[in-house]
């Protein structure tokens, strides 16, 4: 189930997610220190492509450098690609196939707003002990 949610996903809008997650990473990549904001972009622009057996959990040993980081990453593209998923949450929730797939456009808008801190996971990973 999930392989044909993936493939349909990134038919449908993932591809289209992950170009401006591409976007982002490369123009945030331009500065060094922009580098580390270019990373995270390209690390969820992965998720992104194929997000269905994977989720993003929060990493207990993220400090103050994540948050300080993560306030960074509101300003600089935050934003922008947070309105990327409510756009294209929303117009995948018009028809009934494609309502999972908003509702997956939705989760992943708080790892598209604040994404210093967290660590992308399989799906039957998350709860394992590091």
């Amino acid at each position: 189930m999930k392989t044909i949610l993936n493939v349909i996903w990134l038919v449908l809008s993932g591809f289209w997610l992950f170009l401006g997650y591409l976007l982002a990473g490369v123009l945030l990549c331009i500065t060094i220190i922009g580098i580390p904001f270019g990373i995270a972009a390209f690390r969820i622009g992965v998720y992104a492509l194929w997000p269905f057996g994977y989720t993003a959990v929060e990493r207990r040993d993220a400090g103050a450098a994540s948050f300080i980081g993560n306030v960074l990453w509101l300003l600089l593209a935050g934003w922008w690609l947070a309105i990327g998923h409510i756009v294209t949450g929303l117009a995948l929730c018009v028809t009934i196939i494609g309502i999972p797939l908003g509702i997956a456009n939705f989760k992943l808008i708080p790892v598209s707003l604040l994404p210093m801190g967290r660590e992308i996971v399989r799906t039957d990973q998350q709860f394992v002990s590091r």
